[in-house]
């Protein structure tokens, strides 16, 4: 099991057995309404622990990469919260409101209300928050509304990189609204148990998260100031390459990890493997963008030399270390990158690992292969080209045909995500184990 999966694996597991040690989802006698009391509650809790690390993550805690593999999974993970979050939220919401529309429309029989309740001996704070009710199931149906759009908008990949990433930013403000809802409506005897002190932990960890993010203040302290100093287009594979001087510290970096550069403030940071070796003497950063999206197309035409940028990062735990005495390294299309910095790293400082290099591509630019070529040759790297309209398809077979030793080895996969899942699939069921297969999920969205 992957770590992201394990992570939220014991996100769920740890909410539910904490809320099942102080309530039942079987109460007694079991009737529809006695069960719409408790699985509102339970539904509650675990959306808003969802939500509330999926806010703690959006935040980019730099403790969090090591523990989860790198900032591209703790986003597969942040990503997945939000949409496991909108279905237990739905629930929830169907079962708060849609039963009261059911009363309404004569499907359900509303139970007598007990009385006695203005007599029990209730603290001052338990009266105040019952006072607060309404106003927290308006405010939050209406931040639920709001949350379900923006998490939708996210998933849509033809909405614009720039609207995303504006529009998501509400996300905190809708996460804030229904921090207060769960606070004043979660039961009041969950805050004496395990549940409630895990809910208010991670309520104010989700709310310190979503003023960072409303604040702008997620990654401040990892920008570096710095100027465009070269500028090389490779037209036949619609790449541009562009070699950054940094003005400000910067903490260093290891061949595979990724920066977010911000060129335009309206535009806002986008993210961008580092091809290039860390040098201290020489504090520059290369990146390799191909234009694929909205904004990396304009990219060739917005950029210009020695225009100023802000490099944030760096992140990322794709770093090529491991014991195997090889490696095959796997490359398609844009994601090259990695392995560029890596053999200009390796060219530098040299290495142990035999490395077989196989770059998939359905475009070619002759000067961009050129350079590819002089790089795997400084680093004693066998590179394999190939050429997907000409050559076909790279299979799983023909690398373990021309990497014989791949049972030694480790795999470095960068490109589309259903490639490498093809191929991690494949070398798996021939013995190869999980934990020698890398893959970078470099999509932020």
């Amino acid at each position: 099991m992957s770590r992201i999966k394990l992570a939220l694996c014991l996100l769920l597991l740890a909410t539910s057995a904490a809320w099942l040690a102080a309530d039942t989802l079987l109460p007694t006698p079991f009737t529809y309404f006695a069960f719409r009391g408790v699985f509102v509650q339970y539904s509650g809790v675990l959306a808003m622990a969802m939500m509330s690390v999926a806010m703690i993550l959006a935040s980019r805690p730099c403790w969090l990469e090591r523990h989860l593999g790198g900032l591209d999974k703790m986003y597969r993970l942040h990503k997945w919260l939000g949409i496991g979050a909108l279905f237990v939220c739905t629930a929830h919401w169907w079962f708060a409101k849609g039963t009261k529309w059911m009363v309404g429309w004569g499907w359900l029989s509303r139970p007598a209300r007990r009385e006695g309740g203005a007599g029990l001996d209730i603290s001052a704070a338990e009266q105040w928050l019952r006072s607060q009710r309404g106003l927290a199931e308006s405010l939050g149906e209406w931040a639920f509304y709001g949350a379900a759009a923006l998490i939708i908008l996210a998933l849509l990949k033809a909405v614009p990189y720039r609207w995303f990433k504006k529009t998501h930013n509400w996300l905190a403000i809708a996460y804030l609204v229904l921090a207060w809802h769960s606070l004043v409506l979660i039961k009041f005897s969950y805050w004496s148990q395990p549940v409630g002190w895990l809910t208010l932990l991670l309520l104010i960890a989700g709310c310190v998260a979503a003023v960072l993010v409303l604040t702008g203040r997620v990654g401040r302290s990892r920008r570096a100031q710095g100027q465009i100093e070269e500028i090389t287009h490779y037209p036949g594979v619609d790449v541009i390459e562009a070699r950054i001087a940094l003005t400000d510290y910067w903490p260093g970096h290891t061949p595979g990890q990724f920066a977010f550069v911000t060129s335009k403030a309206d535009e806002g940071a986008h993210p961008y493997t580092i091809a290039s070796a860390w040098d201290p003497a020489m504090p520059k950063v290369t990146f390799v963008v191909k234009a694929l999206g909205d904004w990396t197309r304009q990219l060739k035409h917005w950029l210009r030399v020695g225009m100023q940028v802000t490099v944030e990062g760096p992140y990322g735990c794709f770093d090529f270390s491991d014991p195997a005495p090889r490696q095959i390294w796997v490359g398609a299309g844009i994601g090259v990158t990695p392995f560029i910095a890596r053999m200009k790293y390796l060219a530098q400082q040299g290495g142990e690992h035999d490395i077989d290099f196989f770059h998939v591509t359905s475009d070619v630019d002759q000067a961009a292969i050129d350079k590819l070529s002089a790089d795997a040759a400084a680093a004693g790297i066998r590179l394999h080209l190939r050429v997907s309209p000409r050559d076909g398809r790279l299979t799983a077979e023909q690398i373990r045909i021309l990497a014989p030793h791949w049972q030694q080895a480790s795999v470095w996969f960068c490109g589309p995500t259903a490639f490498g899942q093809a191929l991690r699939r494949d070398f798996i069921s021939l013995g190869l184990s999980a934990k020698r297969i890398h893959q970078e999920l470099f999509e932020m969205r």
